[in-house]
């Protein structure tokens, strides 16, 4: 998506970077977009170093400070944000008073064991343009009062890179996982529960018992910044000091992300990337729990209830055989990898309209 926007010669962008890209224990990850040969504007540091509630509010006003600070010094003409996260909304609700417009990518969804699903609602009525990944995501968010002519259906941009990313050779990946792909291993992220959190230990407790009984090798990635994602990690930590097979990277980068969906015998775990992104690869999805439901998903995933045998049962099925080649050619409910093209135009569509800025509700129901 960024690479398309400087891709064209009417843009001028300008990225602003923030939250878990600048924190070491997430990986540093702002360092693999400047790698990536993306200039940051600028950085808005949000501390999260603290994974209580009260330590994630916190975060959050130090979000919406940060974000101020940059449209006080450089006000853009629209704002695009992608996703739930309260990093994305800090950013929409501190141009508010700037009366910019702002633009937003993956609307209408629902995660309803997350507390990403109100922010993600709240987002699409802070916002003036809506870029929906699937048609029925469209009508939710012309349900939520948008006006129907600022909301089109694009497909996921997360598609484009998993269809268009150079991946890596076999042997640039098994020295990054420390282990080779032959078996193939599992693909495991799994993130807090955040409507769930006083439950947060038993959860990853019976997680890991179920990839413990398998005979596979493992690779986990890093969990996000979350309410008690410190929990997870240490959880995790013992896991991978205590099991031979089990590697573990923090964060892979894009080519290295989607290099390991397309060399992974499955995912495991509750991730989005395992609903919305994995489908293009053919890759079998076993997803855990309530963070993830709601969403649309596609023939790949298995739901499964947070119990270690019911997790090890829908791994072994996610493997088999049979369940492996029934997804052959597969078409994804999320798009096709053109969503940034899409995206861009209508951008450049609808920055001049002059009804951009002057919202008004639609309603669907008329008494």
């Amino acid at each position: 998506m960024v690479r398309e926007l400087h891709a064209d010669a009417d843009l001028s962008p300008y990225l602003i970077v923030g939250g878990g890209h600048m924190e070491s224990r997430f990986g540093n990850t702002i360092e693999d977009i400047r790698r990536e040969g993306f200039v940051v504007g600028a950085e808005v540091p949000m501390e999260l170093t603290v994974d209580t509630p009260a330590g994630i509010a916190r975060s959050m006003a130090r979000a919406i400070e940060g974000f101020a600070a940059c449209f006080e010094a450089r006000r853009p003409d629209v704002l695009v944000v992608l996703g739930d996260r309260f990093d994305m909304h800090a950013a929409a609700l501190a141009a508010l008073p700037f009366n910019f417009a702002v633009a937003h990518i993956h609307g209408g969804e629902l995660t309803y064991g997350a507390f990403d699903d109100a922010l993600r609602h709240s987002l699409t009525k802070l916002s003036h343009l809506h870029f929906t990944a699937t048609e029925s995501y469209r009508d939710r968010v012309i349900q939520l009062g948008e006006e129907p002519w600022r909301v089109h259906a694009t497909g996921g941009p997360g598609l484009d890179a998993v269809l268009n990313t150079p991946r890596w050779t076999d042997a640039e990946l098994e020295a990054r996982i420390g282990m080779p792909l032959d078996p193939a291993p599992l693909l495991v992220t799994y993130h807090p529960v955040t409507r769930e959190t006083d439950d947060t230990e038993r959860q990853i407790d019976t997680f890991l018992a179920a990839l413990g009984a398998m005979d596979m090798p493992v690779v986990i990635t890093g969990s996000n910044a979350d309410t008690n994602n410190s929990v997870i990690r240490a959880r995790i930590d013992a896991f991978v000091a205590a099991h031979e097979r089990v590697g573990f990277v923090e964060n892979f980068g894009t080519a290295g992300y989607v290099t390991m969906m397309s060399r992974a015998a499955a995912m495991v775990g509750n991730s989005s990337s395992g609903i919305i992104e994995a489908a293009s690869l053919d890759l079998p999805v076993v997803n855990v729990g309530n963070r993830q439901a709601g969403r649309v998903r596609g023939s790949n995933v298995i739901d499964v209830a947070d119990d270690a045998d019911a997790i090890a049962a829908a791994i072994r099925k996610a493997v088999s055989p049979e369940f492996k080649a029934g997804l052959a050619g597969m078409t994804n409910p999320y798009g096709d990898g053109q969503a940034a093209r899409r995206i861009v135009a209508h951008l450049k569509a609808s920055i001049s309209d002059p009804r951009l800025l002057n919202k008004r509700f639609h309603d669907t129901v008329v008494n």
